[in-house]
């Protein structure tokens, strides 16, 4: 399998934005990786929770062979066929009336915090354009985005930033109640903070944004570019909490494996954006959309039930791993995103066991320095679990000896 590219060519041609692992990957199956020395990895990652049905996936690869005949790209002059089916089934599953099609979970989210601020300028004038935000959340890389996420390493050195957001602590009601104000355009949360922790949202504070957002005509966005496409254990985790958003944003295992972003509102928010207001060249490319119809087209009752089982798996084997070397001081999440956090005497430990899990044949995730993170294929074989753990158990063996 051994390549003519070697890790170091990515330090002599590419930005060094991303510290990339010193193997290639070059073949991919189902939850099973290869890289250019033939080594076979079990993928716990997916990708950071895009490849929701694995890799190569036979019903997806079947949709964009056929697609690949037809038509590829036709600009934003016109519309096609394949990205009409998706609108409609996405507003056929959820509360949406609308959906605007990007090409990643930054874009979705750079269209809805804009979107957000326009409904408020027309309806209630300039001054109403705060937008909350929560610590440890993250959002995308857009100067707006990387703002409006709530970790300023991201940020810092791209002054001056975006103005008039504020950012509170997570699942606090009183912070939020203290801070939101008829000047409050927008609040924007995950409903999981994924790369910031692995930090479900109590359901009694996403019901305390429902509320504080209507009594203040605010603008409720939920961010399910990670929690999305059934990551879950439902199509989006907003179904989970029983809280209807007035803004959605999908991305990552909507296109299982394929770049694609949606953001997903209704009617009254939809009508801003009239021609001109906003755009892009490549969303709602067909290619995209006809791989995101075959994503949903496999999220059936059947795989979705099987989320809960393999989370409870999972968990298992993470609280077995801790009654025998004491590693987690929490494992929490939902459905197929789960974080697991470092014992105080392992803090900031995180990446070196995930290299070492690599170096042991199993790819895994961080979420900052003291948190892995697990986002495997909605449907990754139980045997394939199984084996991941006794992979990962070696990697633990190695770092607390």
């Amino acid at each position: 399998m051994s390549g003519s590219m070697t890790r170091e060519d990515f330090n002599t041609y590419m930005v060094p934005c991303f510290a990339p692992a010193p193997f290639i990957p070059v073949k991919a199956a189902g939850s099973k990786v290869w890289d250019q020395q033939g080594k076979e990895y079990i993928d716990l990652a997916g990708g950071i929770a895009v490849n929701s049905l694995g890799h190569a996936h036979p019903a997806l690869a079947a949709a964009l062979k056929s697609q690949l005949d037809n038509l590829w790209h036709i600009g934003n002059g016109y519309t096609n066929e394949p990205v009409l089916l998706l609108a409609k089934t996405l507003v056929e599953s959820t509360f949406a009336d609308k959906v605007f099609f990007c090409n990643s979970g930054a874009e979705a989210n750079e269209a809805a915090l804009k979107l957000a601020r326009k409904y408020a300028h027309d309806k209630s004038g300039a001054e109403k354009s705060e937008i909350i935000a929560f610590h440890h959340s993250f959002h995308g890389r857009t100067l707006f985005t990387v703002t409006v996420g709530g970790q300023p390493k991201y940020s810092a050195d791209y002054a001056p930033l975006p103005q008039d957001i504020t950012h509170l602590p997570y699942n606090d009601i009183a912070a939020l109640k203290a801070a939101i104000s008829a000047r409050t355009c927008a609040v924007i949360v995950e409903p999981i903070i994924g790369e910031g922790g692995v930090m479900p949202a109590d359901p009694a504070f996403l019901q305390a944004l429902r509320d504080l957002c209507d009594q203040h005509d605010a603008t409720l966005i939920f961010d399910e570019v990670q929690t999305g496409a059934g990551r879950t254990g439902t199509l989006y985790a907003y179904q989970h909490y029983n809280v209807i958003p007035d803004i959605l944003t999908s991305a990552k295992g909507l296109g299982g494996g394929f770049p694609i972003g949606a953001m997903l509102t209704k009617e009254a928010w939809a009508q801003v954006f009239q021609p001109g207001t906003h755009g892009t060249t490549f969303g709602g490319n067909p290619l995209a959309a006809t791989v995101a119809n075959a994503v949903l087209a496999q999220l059936d009752s059947d795989l979705l039930a099987g989320v809960s089982q393999r989370h409870d798996l999972i968990v298992a084997k993470l609280n077995a791993l801790n009654a025998r070397y004491d590693l987690f001081s929490a494992v929490r999440g939902m459905g197929l995103l789960i974080g697991a956090e470092l014992a105080s005497h392992l803090r900031g430990k995180a990446k070196m066991l995930t290299n070492l899990a690599a170096e042991e044949g199993l790819i895994a995730l961080i979420a900052g320095p003291d948190v892995l993170r697990f986002a495997p294929a909605l449907n990754i074989p139980l045997a394939d679990i199984e084996e991941a753990f006794v992979r990962l158990e070696r990697a633990v063996a190695r770092l607390t000896s």
